[in-house]
């Protein structure tokens, strides 16, 4: 589920990438204002503007984490990446056979047929692990470091970790039906129903223990984002769209987040695969102390390398500037942070941090203006969580919040489900909630009319030793 930035359009820098190729900024590690000219000579990983920020930042934080950032560097060095890269792939290999062998399958011809819930599927509660990648450079003498692993056999860590693995298999079964029943002439409203459906069957949903974790997306062509259909709404799906499927599965609040885009004609093939390609980027470029700013210059750089050609012309695809990924939090989509997918010269040094979980998504554009605005009725609400005091003065209003509480919590929804709850005559309390900034509202995001948009997205998890993309499959 993407995350709106609001600035000004063209704040990027640059839109040019061979420009991102020569130009790597950082900012002071102290102060973040200035641009740094000084560098440790011990660890070689931070940048100053000034002797006096360098000596100020040494003080606070930097001394207790530099002789470790050096170790590690200087132990990465004797390591081929190769080498353990190949380890974490067999890691990846043996325990998911070890899973899938105790895995109960009732149609093993067809998975999106099964009468059985996940849970059911694995009783002893082992789940397949996503995909591991090692960490890059000095990082990936984390895979052979006894701290690291011990911090990964954390109780509490353990617990989010498979909570995630059994969200995600539940969001590759789900979307493999889907995938399966989207064609031209289908109603969106009935797919998305019928992939929400599976969805709580497959979990055996139950707020807020598990379920859905947002409003199914199902934007098409020039609509990015953000589109699900309310009721009464019709809309089918036509030869020429080019639709994102964008939804969540959550299991003890750990939120599994991830999207795709299909067509039926081939002509815009193109743009999903330069979209598919800088998720991928983004992706690699991921891990523990990785400065967002550079992921963001990684996905930019490969997603606007593409062309794509269409009626005779040719496109440059354009990475949609305001649109991000995000970290997820426990029942919160969009945590603290956002991971830019094109090059952003501010907060330049928020970095990754290890065991966080995030939403590495990106968006493509082709005949658009790479912008998008909010256009259209609103489908998306979801509880204003970073406000402190929630407490609606209206009598429908406090009693319309506390059936959003009861049944979603701080978790997106959307009229269709509280009409299958059967809630009617909120609208009313509904408008009291968003003026007083209790509820958020967030309507769908749109390109300029006549372009078409693409998005990929996965959640991974920066693990101590290694990363894990949780939601890969075999589809994406």
């Amino acid at each position: 589920c993407s995350s709106l930035t609001h600035f000004q359009k063209n704040m990027t820098q640059s839109n040019n990438p061979s420009s991102l190729e020569t130009q790597t900024l950082f900012m002071c590690c102290n102060c973040d204002r200035a641009l740094g000219t000084l560098r440790c000579t011990q660890c070689k990983d931070a940048w100053y503007c000034s002797k006096n920020c360098q000596l100020a930042n040494w003080k606070s934080t930097h001394k207790a984490e530099c002789k470790s950032i050096a170790a590690e560097k200087k132990l990465a060095e004797a390591i081929d990446l190769d080498h353990v890269e190949q380890k974490v792939k067999q890691e990846q290999k043996e325990f998911n056979e070890k899973v899938r062998a105790q895995q109960t399958i009732d149609t093993p011809q067809d998975i999106t047929q099964s009468k059985l819930s996940v849970p059911q599927q694995f009783p002893n509660g082992e789940f397949p692990c996503g995909e591991l990648h090692a960490y890059y450079d000095h990082r990936r003498a984390r895979y052979s470091s006894e701290e690291a692993r011990e911090r990964e056999r954390a109780q509490d860590f353990e617990m989010r970790l498979k909570s995630a693995r059994e969200a995600a298999e539940v969001h590759r079964q789900a979307r493999a039906w889907l995938q399966k029943e989207a064609a031209p002439g289908k109603r969106l409203i009935d797919l998305v129903e019928g992939l929400e459906s599976r969805v709580r069957f497959l979990s055996e949903a139950k707020f807020p223990e598990s379920g859905t974790a947002f409003a199914t997306g199902c934007s098409v062509n020039e609509v990015a984002a953000h589109y699900t259909p309310n009721p009464g709404d019709f809309k089918t799906l036509q030869k020429d769209d080019v639709v994102k499927f964008d939804f969540g599965v959550q299991r003890n609040g750990v939120i599994i987040d991830s999207a795709w885009s299909m067509c039926w004609n081939n002509k815009y093939q193109p743009l999903l695969d330069a979209v598919r390609e800088a998720t991928n980027e983004g992706i690699k470029t991921a891990g523990v102390g990785v400065r967002l700013y550079d992921v963001g210059c990684a996905i930019q750089e490969v997603m606007e390398s593409h062309e794509v050609e269409l009626d005779g012309k040719m496109f440059q695809v354009q990475c949609i500037e305001n649109l991000n990924g995000h970290n997820l939090g426990p029942y919160h989509i969009h945590d603290s942070k956002i991971v830019p997918i094109v090059r952003r010269d501010f907060e330049m040094n928020v970095r990754m941090e290890e065991m966080e979980f995030f939403a590495i998504e990106t968006f493509g554009s082709i005949r658009g203006e790479g912008y998008v605005e909010e256009v259209g009725e609103c489908s998306h609400f979801m509880i204003n969580y970073q406000k402190n005091e929630h407490f609606p003065r209206n009598k429908a209003a406090r009693k319309f919040y506390e059936q959003i509480q009861k049944n979603f919590g701080t978790l997106c929804w959307c009229p269709r489900y509280m009409e299958r709850l059967g809630v009617t005559g909120y609208e009313k309390a509904l408008n009291y909630l968003l003026r007083d900034d209790i509820v958020n509202a967030y309507p769908p995001l749109s390109d300029i009319p006549g372009s078409y948009t693409a998005q990929y997205e996965h959640t991974l998890c920066l693990r101590p030793t290694c990363k894990e993309v949780l939601s890969r499959g075999d589809d994406y």
